[in-house]
């Protein structure tokens, strides 16, 4: 499912490349986490294809916008968008919805296809 992960030192956050064949068509993929000692994260979910790009985030942070635990939904995961939402505290549990929420959408892509 992979391509590859890197610490990405600027910003320091996890970058994940998605390996292609998972998409149909042209398409790249990327998730990037950035987790903060108190708890607090973002994960970015990006797909890139020639007609444009499709992204939505994952947030836990003080914000003025919506809630701590909040949702920027797609496809341009804008903040005027954003949603409240409530995520497990456990961060595996956080990855593992999020994970599944990609395997979700690339099974909507392969569906469309």
């Amino acid at each position: 499912m992979f391509e590859s992960a890197e610490i990405v030192e600027e910003r320091l956050h996890l970058r994940v490349e998605l390996a292609d064949e998972y998409y149909p068509n042209d398409a790249s993929a990327r998730f990037e986490i950035r987790w903060y000692r108190n708890d607090d994260f973002n994960v970015h979910y990006q797909e890139k294809r020639q007609d444009g790009v499709w992204e939505c985030r994952w947030d836990r942070h003080p914000n003025a916008h919506n809630s701590r635990d909040h949702f920027h939904p797609p496809p341009d995961a804008s903040r005027r968008n954003a949603e409240d939402a409530e995520w497990p505290g456990d961060h595996r549990d956080v990855c593992c919805l999020v994970l599944g929420r990609i395997e979700e959408r690339i099974e909507t892509l392969w569906k469309r296809r």
